[in-house]
C-alpha cells in the first residue's frame, strides 16, 4: 500500500516540530546551567580544603564543578601563571618560588596551616629543639641516641623539592638552610604513611595530616597546636594562598568569596585542621616581619 504525499508530508512536519521543540529544550537546558568549571592545582596541605569546599559549592551551584588536583606548590604556581588552570594552591608567597614570573599573579590568602615534624611512634621522642630540628633535617644529627632517643638511625623523609610546605618548613624550622637528601614524597598523606611504618622515621605534614599513627614532638617546648599558632608562640606555619592569573573572572571569584565566607571559615576551615585568617592575632610579611594583626 502507498502512502499518500499528503500523509508523508505532514509526518515531515511533526518530526521537524519535534526536533525544533528538543533544539529548544536543550538550548534553554544550557542557558539555565552555566557549565563552568573551575580547575584548582597544587599545595597537597590545601587540597583537602579546596576539594570539601568546591563539593559545597558545586551542590549549591547546579552547573559549577570545581576540579582540584596536587602536585604541589611549585606545579600549582607554574600552571596558573601559565594561564592553564584558574587557581594555584601554594603553601608560600609567589615571590619566594624561583622561576615563577609572580607580577601578574594576584593572591587571596584563605587559610594558616601549622606544619608539625612527625616521628615514628616507636621513637619515643617527645621534644626537640629548634636547633636539633634542623640538625636533623640537615644530616647533622643521624642517630636518635643524640636527642634523647634509643640507639638507632635517623631516617629523613623529605617532601618533594617543589613542595611548599618543605618550603614553608625549611625556612621557618631550619632558618632557611637545605635539606639533607633523602627519600622525597610528593603527597602529605603518603609522608605520614611511610614514617608511620618506618622505624626510626621521621618528617613533617600540615596539621591537618597528623593522626595517631605517628607521633608529635613537641618543639622548645611548645605544643604544635591552633592556639600556639595563632598567638605567636609557635613558629612553623604558613599562609595557604590560591593565585589567579590577574583579577579573576565573574564566577572564580565567587568561588573564592565562598571560601573566605563566614559559612566555610567557621566551619569547614576548623574541622579540616586549618587555622581561620580572621583568628590570627599576628600577621607575618613575605620578609618574616611579625606584628599585631
Amino acid at each position: 500500500m502507498k502512502k499518500s504525499r499528503r500523509g508523508s508530508t505532514t509526518l515531515m512536519v511533526i518530526c521537524l516540530a519535534i526536533i525544533a521543540l528538543l533544539s529548544l529544550a536543550y538550548v534553554n537546558r544550557d542557558k539555565s546551567s552555566s557549565g563552568t568549571s573551575i580547575t584548582a592545582v597544587g599545595s597537597t596541605a590545601l587540597q583537602p580544603l579546596v576539594e570539601a569546599a568546591g563539593e559545597e559549592y558545586a551542590k549549591a551551584n547546579p552547573g559549577i564543578f570545581v576540579n582540584v588536583q596536587g602536585g604541589g606548590t611549585g606545579t600549582g604556581l607554574s600552571q596558573v601563571a601559565q594561564g592553564a588552570v584558574n587557581l594555584g594552591n601554594s603553601d608560600m608567597f609567589a615571590e619566594e618560588k624561583k622561576g615563577i614570573n609572580s607580577k601578574d599573579l594576584v593572591d587571596h590568602q584563605v587559610a594558616v596551616v601549622g606544619i608539625t615534624p612527625i616521628i615514628n611512634p616507636q621513637v619515643g621522642v617527645k621534644d626537640l629543639t629548634l636547633t636539633q630540628l634542623s640538625d636533623i633535617f640537615t644530616g647533622k644529627i643521624k642517630n636518635w641516641r643524640e636527642v634523647g632517643g634509643p640507639d638507632q638511625e635517623i631516617v629523613v623523609i623529605n617532601r618533594a623539592s617543589g613542595s611548599g610546605t618543605r618550603a614553608a618548613f625549611e625556612k621557618w624550622a631550619m632558618d632557611g638552610k637545605q635539606s639533607v637528601e633523602a627519600q622525597e614524597q610528593d603527597s602529605s598523606g603518603m609522608v605520614r604513611s611511610i614514617v608511620s611504618t618506618t622505624p626510626g622515621a621521621i618528617s613533617y605534614v600540615a596539621f591537618a595530616y597528623q593522626d595517631k599513627t605517628v607521633s608529635t614532638p613537641k618543639i622548645d617546648g611548645v605544643t604544635p597546636n591552633d592556639e600556639n599558632v595563632k598567638n605567636g608562640k609557635y613558629k612553623i606555619w604558613s599562609y595557604e594562598h590560591i593565585y589567579t592569573l590577574g583579577k579573576p573572572q565573574a564566577d572564580v571569584q565567587k568561588f573564592l568569596d565562598y571560601l573566605n565566607s563566614k559559612h566555610i571559615q567557621g566551619t569547614l576551615v576548623k574541622k579540616l585542621g586549618y587555622i581561620p585568617i580572621n583568628d590570627m592575632q599576628i600577621k607575618r610579611s613575605l620578609s618574616g616581619k611579625i606584628s599585631a594583626n
